[in-house]
């Protein structure tokens, strides 16, 4: 006997009490789970480099760049900073360990890896003109641009191929 596939939410009406009953009773599942262990659906089940992956500000102005990247849980003597050939590359490693004993369960998580991002600046700073702060997991950046290193915008026309 072929069985029928239940309808998506698509194909039926919004207001279908089963899918709302279902979706009502998901959501639940996923408050209580988060209520024992505090962690997003990302976290729990993400890639491990985009976890690891900072989340990068960038600010141009015709003077410097200045970069903010957010590097949460990584030492400072884990992070390296280097420029080459025009590229700016941010590498570090994360490492926790994370330990709970109750009545009822041990926890125990741990979680390592290390990321590495390269962005492209276009120029390679002069010597002493790189100031680099990190506090509290963000990692600062301002980059002067040494004398004749504008950038220059060329409009290019689309056509019809």
């Amino acid at each position: 006997m072929k069985q029928k596939p239940l309808p998506s939410r698509v194909e039926t009406a919004p207001d279908s009490p089963f899918f709302r009953s279902l979706h009502d009773e998901v959501e639940r599942v996923f408050e209580r789970f988060g209520s024992v262990f505090p962690l997003s659906a990302r976290e729990l089940w993400g890639r491990s480099e985009d976890r690891l992956m900072p989340a990068l500000d960038v600010a141009e102005t015709d003077t410097s760049i200045d970069i903010s990247a957010e590097i949460p849980g990584v030492a400072e003597k884990d992070i390296d900073v280097s420029i080459t050939d025009g590229v700016l590359t941010l590498k570090g490693e994360k490492s926790s360990d994370h330990e709970e004993k109750e009545e009822n369960y041990h926890l125990v998580e741990r979680r390592y890896g290390s990321f590495r991002r390269s962005i492209p600046i276009g120029f390679n700073p002069d010597e002493g003109k790189v100031q680099a702060s990190f506090s509290d997991g963000v990692l600062k950046l301002h980059i002067e641009k040494p004398k004749g290193a504008t950038s220059k915008t060329r409009k290019i026309k689309i056509g019809k191929s």
